[in-house]
């Protein structure tokens, strides 16, 4: 009996000891599954434009959407210990859940719910104007809910004005930063925020002041390295969140790590970019995901305490093979609903309500930029304006977009509100108002001028016009494309533009203060000056005074134009949307004759510079023919004496 309970308790004593070490074992594995000390992984979007919900790609697929994103960053979570999630800005302005920036912070509260840990201002964050930026901050800050911490080093809010003032109070308040230094299970980290030159030219009513972005880069670096020097005994990772943008490999945030020695990584929005492999300078890695959370970017680093070294990288997609999350799903339901209740209601709309069915194919956003071309898009859009705006008892003479302002195309089938917003929701304030001005008839073809010479090298820049009729050969010089214009009535016949009348044109606001730098972007050759009806130049910053209002004294939005311009269709697209109908015409041609069509100074000149190069030519091989002869006939000379 004694023997018998002996042997139990050393049973017992076995069985203990093989479970510790099986325990010990699990927790080994898990260690080394989530990396050693030091190993910390970044996850990371930028440019996700309120897009909460998915969006269809070229493929008629769905791509991105939060509940989705959310999904994949738990899954990276379960994978890493040491995990960052950061944002590289432009987290607003894009869809319907934008028109709740200002009141209720939906962007940045869903961010905190997603477990962001900083992001940074785009240039959109920008198009709310000071005071609506400064309320959403102020709505941010007073919620109960987490929100992730916002740095930006080189756009400062000046403390001369009162906007300044406002946004300034409002930073403080929410705490934004230049930088921030923490630690994080042991490995330290200073992060900074850097504004982009391109970023502060489309933010004309930021009221910020642009800094440096090199200069004030490599201020922050030699002052964070220090303070986490003397805070943690040690060097610290550096990594900017850059609304600068990549281009073809290069581009601002290229020369942003090449002149700023010691950033270990820059997450670089603003252009859209999709990088599958990341572009190394020096020391410096920079990465982009693209836009509307398509894809998570993943990288994940070694750090022995002086080296950053990437040792994974990947862009994860987010598609219909991730099951949404849960909670974050719940939460875009109620935010949609607020939407409806906040928002739409003033409309007699709801998001999801179909506005008509469409049998037609437009373009997609990428086929809008990629080549000069009258697109159905860009006429439907245009077509709108003017009709919304001569519903109000306005005249118009013409009305304009430009592609750089269309975000999404419209779908085949059921074309719902939430599209139409989504496809045009670019603005000042919360979304884009139409506006009314005059220009004189050589401004007006200046406006084509833009359309045939700057497309080209700004493909944001092509125009898509309603009540015009114009065509431009690609051949000829720049700034003396266009051949032929007129305006075109809606019975279908022209009538010549005066260059000295003043003539009525609608566009949306974003637009009409573009039009208003064409001057300054052209090198001084091609105005576009917005106009009041007596003719005189209206200031940028007064445009705001110029947007059109219906007959309850509202402003129209650009959005709402298009949503109301479907509804009088009764419920099929026009189909004279089916394909273009000849208002713009884009040909390539050497042609004598289509070469020099109404050509203007440039092409005179060009021709001119061409008949001389070709004299000068001509003479000099006249002269080497006659020294020649010369020679020649010297010889003979010599031969026959």
């Amino acid at each position: 009996m004694i023997w018998g309970v002996f042997m139990n308790k050393f049973a017992v004593k076995i069985l203990s000891l093989c479970l510790c070490v099986l325990l010990i074992s699990a927790l080994c594995v898990t260690a080394f599954a989530k990396g050693d000390d030091g190993d910390f992984t970044v996850l990371f979007t930028h440019d996700l434009h309120s897009h909460f919900l998915p969006v269809t790609n070229d493929r008629g697929e769905e791509a991105g959407g939060y509940a989705r994103l959310m999904t994949a960053i738990n899954n990276e979570r379960a994978n890493h210990e040491n995990v960052l999630l950061l944002d590289g800005g432009d987290f607003s302005m894009g869809s319907l859940f934008q028109t709740g920036f200002k009141d209720y912070a939906l962007e940045l509260n869903i961010m905190g719910k997603m477990g962001y840990d900083f992001t940074t201002f785009g240039n959109h964050e920008f198009d709310y104007l000071p005071e609506g930026l400064a309320s959403m901050l102020g709505a941010a800050a007073s919620s109960d809910e987490a929100t992730p911490k916002i740095v930006i080093s080189n756009y400062k809010a000046p403390s001369d004005t009162e906007q300044g003032k406002l946004l300034g109070e409002a930073f403080e308040n929410y705490g934004v930063k230049d930088y921030y230094t923490f630690e994080k299970n042991g490995t330290p980290f200073l992060i900074f925020g850097i504004f982009g030159e391109k970023s502060h030219s489309y933010s004309p009513n930021s009221g910020m002041t642009f800094l440096s972005p090199a200069q004030t880069a490599r201020k922050i670096v030699d002052e964070g390295v220090s303070a986490c020097k003397e805070k943690y005994g040690k060097e610290p990772v550096v990594i900017c969140l850059s609304h600068s943008g990549t281009e073809q490999g290069e581009g601002e945030d290229y020369a942003l790590a090449k002149e700023t020695p010691g950033i270990d990584l820059i997450i670089s929005g603003h252009s859209h970019t999709e990088l599958f492999e990341p572009i190394k300078v020096n020391d410096t890695y920079i990465v982009s995901a693209g836009e509307y959370s398509k894809n998570l970017g993943v990288a994940r680093f070694t750090f022995d305490g002086t080296k950053t070294e990437l040792s994974e990288y990947k862009l994860v997609p987010i598609d219909e093979s991730l099951a949404p999350d849960k909670e974050i799903a719940e939460y875009i339901e109620a935010c949609k609903q607020r939407i409806n209740e906040s928002y739409l209601k003033d409309y007699n709309l709801t998001y999801d309500e179909v506005l008509l069915s469409n049998s037609y194919e437009f373009d997609t956003v990428d086929e809008v930029y990629e080549t000069a071309h009258e697109s159905t898009l860009g006429n439907l859009f245009a077509d709108a304006y003017k009709w919304a705006v001569e519903q109000e008892g306005y005249d118009v003479d013409v009305s304009l977009t430009a592609s750089g302002v269309i975000r999404e195309s419209i779908p085949k089938g059921e074309v719902r509100v939430s599209r139409v917003f989504d496809a045009a929701s670019l603005g000042v304030g919360t979304e884009g108002e139409l506006v009314r001005v005059y220009i004189t008839g050589e401004d007006l073809k200046n406006a084509f001028e833009v359309d045939a010479s700057v497309q080209p090298i700004m493909t944001s820049a092509q125009l898509f016009m309603s009540g015009v009729k114009y065509s431009f050969n690609q051949n000829r010089m720049i700034f003396d494309k266009v051949d032929s214009c007129a305006l075109l009535n809606d019975d279908g016949t022209t009538a010549e533009i005066e260059d000295d009348r003043l003539y009525t044109v609608v566009t949306g606001m974003y637009v009409g203060q573009m039009l208003g730098t064409v001057e300054s972007k052209s090198f001084g050759i091609l105005k576009t000056v917005p106009r009041d009806e007596k003719g005189n130049p209206i200031p940028l910053e007064e445009l705001v005074n110029y947007t059109v209002k219906d007959k309850n004294g509202e402003p129209i939005k650009e959005w709402y134009a298009i949503a109301s311009y479907m509804q009088s269709m009764g419920g099929e697209m026009d189909s004279k949307y089916a394909q273009p109908d000849g208002r713009k015409t884009v040909y390539k041609s050497f042609a004598p004759a289509d070469m020099l069509r109404s050509a203007g100074l440039f092409t005179y000149i060009a021709l001119g510079l061409i008949l001389l190069i070709i004299a000068l030519i001509v003479f000099v091989t006249v002269l080497a023919v006659r020294k020649i002869r010369r020679r020649k006939k010297a010889k003979l000379a010599q031969r026959s004496e």
